[in-house]
């Protein structure tokens, strides 16, 4: 009696591609489809690494009428510090936010001094500052803008090399990066900036500034003064928050990239900065600061 044949082979070979498959699915979609639901937003000022900055510093409850917060330091965080001031003496009334910008490294110094008691910072902290007992909290990503007077219509665009080298001293006429025949003015940030410091790490890659005649540094570090002297052939920085809506300034794409995009060259944290072990009214503030509230206060307003 004849047996009866089986299957063919090829029936064989797609069950057995077919159990593959279902072994792949479960062995690693499986594992990686829940972590999207994990991921935080990019888009949240405070950044991931500042979720355990949050948990020190619980937003509080209540603050006690009388509490006065001092706040010095960076011209870059003045709108975030008013707003921030804003918000606070409004959610806890009776406390008082005071808020001054004499400079990153100024407001540093006044920390150390005890004379006050947040330094807003838009650098990060040496190793001599930790060392004396500073800790900084990221709060906010911000971007530096290269502006140039608002009369300058012959430039449209820079490359972050030739910003390098104009800030360097190495070009200085515009038509050497396709502009018209003019002599570059420079207009620097002083020292004691945390701009001019950042600028320093993210365009100059660490390298100094260049001292030829066609570079002005200011001896205040303030944004509306150095917009008043960009003339028809100035070239300057600030933090794009205080100039994007400027009608006297024009902000320059960078590598084809503006401040708002996520892959703009020029971008850093912004921080603020106090003196372990922190007192109560500091304690109370940052909690403010990291809240989901503080936040929305801080960067859109009450």
């Amino acid at each position: 009696m004849s047996k009866k044949s089986g299957p063919p082979p090829i029936v064989y070979i797609l069950i057995a591609l077919a159990l593959i498959g279902c072994g792949f699915w479960w062995f690693f979609k499986r594992d990686t489809a829940p972590q999207a639901n994990n991921q935080i937003s990019t888009e949240n000022p405070v950044s991931q690494d500042n979720q355990s900055i949050a948990q020190a510093f619980p937003a509080p409850a209540s603050v006690p009428s009388g509490t006065t917060i001092d706040i010095d330091g960076s011209t870059s965080m003045v709108t975030i510090n008013q707003n921030l001031k804003r918000g606070f003496e409004s959610k806890f009334p009776g406390t008082t936010v005071v808020t001054r910008a004499r400079g990153s490294s100024n407001g540093i110094q006044a920390l150390i001094n005890g004379t006050t008691d947040v330094a807003a910072v838009s650098r990060a902290l040496t190793q001599q500052e930790q060392n004396q007992g500073l800790v900084a909290v990221p709060v906010a990503s911000d971007a530096i803008a290269i502006i140039i007077g608002i009369n300058n219509t012959s430039i449209k665009k820079l490359s972050s090399n030739q910003v390098a080298d104009i800030f360097q001293g190495k070009v200085n006429n515009w038509s050497q990066v396709g502009g018209s025949n003019g002599k570059i003015e420079v207009i620097n940030r002083p020292q004691v900036s945390g701009t001019h410091q950042a600028f320093k790490e993210l365009v100059l890659n660490g390298n100094n500034f260049g001292t030829a005649p066609n570079i002005t540094t200011l001896l205040r570090d303030e944004t509306t003064g150095l917009i008043r002297v960009l003339g028809n052939n100035g070239i300057g920085y600030a933090t794009y928050a205080q100039v994007r809506n400027q009608s006297t300034a024009r902000v320059l794409p960078i590598d084809g990239m503006t401040p708002q995009s996520s892959s703009y060259p020029y971008t850093r944290k912004l921080f603020y900065v106090y003196k372990n072990p922190p007192n109560p009214q500091v304690q109370a503030f940052l909690g403010y600061t990291t809240s989901p509230e503080g936040q929305q206060a801080g960067f859109f307003g009450n």
